[in-house]
């Protein structure tokens, strides 16, 4: 049975993403409200984001270290004062084997967020496969890091977080309500200035037609906000496949 917004403000909440900016699309509203609460928020990204340009002259050591910037930013305009934290595994190939696992559960241990938030790995269809890959990171590396006998040698104490939200999910099955957030959730995704071309369609140079095509990405969001608070009788709403008692 769905159960729209029941949960409480964590302590802190961990988003794991494959790229630099999917935390921000997936679930950025709720982070910017939790935060605005208390939460300690943080941010793990898996990849570098080296691909993220169709310029194929782009200096991809600067994109990378671009994109760090972006990211550190973006959080900071959710109000995350928590870690960002880059794994640095080359954008297209991030595999979920176990060396990726033991780096998420490890991470997980030190953090000991009370909610992890993650791709669907179960999403039909999903073309991108850092998007997969990332999202099974998520739900193994929870599984490795709440019991004792896993990756023992990291040194590190079992944690159990109490929950995991997954994004894009097919079926989701929990919303929460960021009516008052998605300002902030556009804010963060606009710092990602390095992806205006790849994923915003923002790519004029004239200021006017940029300040146009800004605000069609902006309303872009918001109504695909409303559209989802709509189905949960909020004004807008992120939503996600919850599993709870992990």
């Amino acid at each position: 049975m769905a159960q729209p917004s029941s949960l409480s403000t964590p302590r802190s909440a961990l988003a794991i993403g494959a790229h630099p900016d999917d935390i921000e699309f997936g679930c950025g509203a709720t982070l910017a409200k939790w935060a605005a609460a208390g939460c300690e928020v943080h941010h793990l990204v898996c990849t570098d984001g080296s691909k993220g340009s169709w310029d194929q002259s782009e200096n991809l050591a600067e994109l990378v270290s671009r994109r760090q910037v972006e990211q550190r930013s973006a959080a900071a305009a959710l109000g995350a004062r928590g870690e960002v934290i880059f794994l640095g595994w080359p954008d297209g190939e991030l595999e979920s084997g176990l060396r990726q696992r033991v780096q998420i559960s490890s991470w997980i241990r030190r953090l000991k967020p009370e909610v992890l938030l993650g791709h669907d790995p179960w999403k039909r269809y999903r073309l991108h496969p850092d998007h997969r890959n990332a999202g099974w990171l998520v739900c193994d590396g929870l599984v490795a890091a709440r019991d004792p006998h896993f990756f023992p040698e990291t040194g590190l104490a079992a944690h159990r977080p109490s929950a995991i939200l997954l994004w894009e999910a097919d079926e989701a099955d929990h919303a929460e309500d960021v009516s008052d957030f998605v300002d902030i959730k556009i804010k963060a995704l606009l710092e990602h200035e390095s992806q205006l071309l790849t994923t915003m369609d923002i790519s004029a140079s004239d200021t006017e037609q940029r300040q146009r095509e800004t605000g069609a990405f902006k309303e872009k969001i918001r109504d695909r906000c409303a559209e989802t608070g709509g189905r949960w009788g909020f004004v807008a709403a992120e939503e996600f496949k919850l599993i709870e008692r992990t």
